[in-house]
């Protein structure tokens, strides 16, 4: 039994680790589930929360204080929860303003909060990040109780582990965190060889329906193009920044990303990026950002300055799902809501989170309310995908 001493710091700051301590926890080299392809998620490596904290994006001016907590052992780095200290419940995807609202009208203050998360972003990932090797029981259940004790350090109301993967929503739902489920659209590679494979896959209403919005999205002189690496050029850039920031404004009011972030990610990362642009007489005119990991490909952020029909689903999700056909990648993560999204393929994926409320009877309210809440998204899950745009036994071939 390793009696060694693991302990735990709050850093203000993800330039407080470097990138190749950080990552050996985020991304090890060889995921436990698979021990043929080393496991990538983009978003929760260094080189992303460096891009979001040093560009301005998530900052504490922005609402977003980082407390990244580190798990040591005998002096190392063998465990991490990307964590900020919040004055707000924007840009998260998982929605409290309900309870926030409810505590502060029975005289509680809500906020600040700790929010365990990708900022900005509603994609499945590890949350507590663990170096290979250790004993994950054991160092994931100090990050647990550590997340506890910095809520406590704080001052803080609650802490959010949002978009993380099944099992360790539950793992800490043992651990005295109250678990709760949404849902998203995925879409899920069944072997295809290429997109037409795909469409035989479907009924003939919904193949012979995106047929013709593939057809009319490029007929007024629309060409597609995809962009990784090095062919992501700041021209690029900023025509997609345009795209993002006009979009942005229309739907949140105040887009959350700065210029600089997507500068930063193209020096650092523009090989887990897929930009979607499309062009119009000689100029760009819509986009949408992609980012690939080693068996997913999750759909980000669009935005276009020029409309034409069935566009956006051209650029988000049918060439979405052939460059992940292409690339033989499992999953296409679309984002966020969109019951759209089901007549393209993307069927309902239960999403998972876990909240530790400190006060009790704001617990036992919130506990009450996700009971019920998770019985209506299962119930709305199975509709949908029995609703869903593929074939059934008694269609035709």
């Amino acid at each position: 039994m390793d009696s060694s001493e693991i302990t735990l710091e709050a850093v203000s700051s993800i330039s407080a680790i470097s990138a190749a301590e950080w990552d050996a926890c985020a991304n090890p080299a060889v995921d436990s589930g698979g021990p043929s392809k080393p496991y990538y998620n983009p978003f929760v490596s260094h080189a992303f929360f460096a891009a979001a904290e040093a560009s301005g994006s998530a900052t504490p001016r922005t609402g977003w204080g980082a407390r990244h907590l580190i798990a040591r052992l005998d002096g190392e780095i063998v465990g991490v929860v990307p964590c900020y200290l919040k004055s707000h419940s924007q840009g998260e995807y998982v929605f409290d303003r309900g309870w926030a609202d409810a505590y502060e009208r029975a005289g509680g203050r809500y906020y600040p909060k700790l929010q365990a998360s990708v900022p900005f972003t509603p994609a499945t990932g590890p949350r507590l990040l663990i170096r290979d090797g250790v004993d994950r029981d054991r160092i994931g259940t100090t990050l647990a109780s550590g997340l506890m004790a910095l809520c406590n350090a704080t001052d803080a109301s609650s802490v959010h582990v949002t978009f993380a993967r099944e099992a360790e929503a539950k793992f800490l739902g043992g651990h005295g965190f109250l678990l709760r489920n949404d849902q998203q659209f995925h879409w899920h590679n069944a072997g295809y060889g290429t997109f037409e494979d795909f469409l035989t896959s479907l009924n003939s209403r919904h193949r012979k329906a995106i047929r013709r919005e593939r057809r009319e999205a490029t007929a007024a002189d629309v060409t597609i193009h995809r962009l990784t690496g090095a062919d992501i050029t700041a021209d690029a850039w900023d025509a997609f920044f345009a795209f993002y920031m006009e979009t942005g404004s229309r739907k949140w009011g105040r887009p959350y990303l700065t210029r600089k972030f997507f500068s930063l990610i193209g020096e650092s990362m523009s090989r887990d990026v897929l930009l979607v642009m499309a062009k119009r007489n000689g100029r760009w005119i819509a986009g949408a950002i992609n980012f690939i990991g080693s068996d997913t490909l999750f759909g980000r952020n669009w935005g276009a300055i020029e409309h034409h029909p069935f566009l956006h689903f051209e650029v988000c999700y049918y060439q979405a799902i052939e460059f992940a056909i292409e690339r033989g990648l499992k999953i296409v993560e679309a984002g966020a809501q969109g019951e759209h999204k089901l007549a393209r393929g993307y069927l309902p994926q239960t999403t998972y989170s876990a909240h530790y409320i400190a006060d009790p009877d704001l617990r036992r309210a919130i506990a009450d309310y996700l009971k019920r809440e998770r019985a209506y998204v299962a119930e709305v899950g199975r509709e949908l995908t029995e609703a869903g745009p593929f074939r059934k036994a008694a269609d035709e071939a």
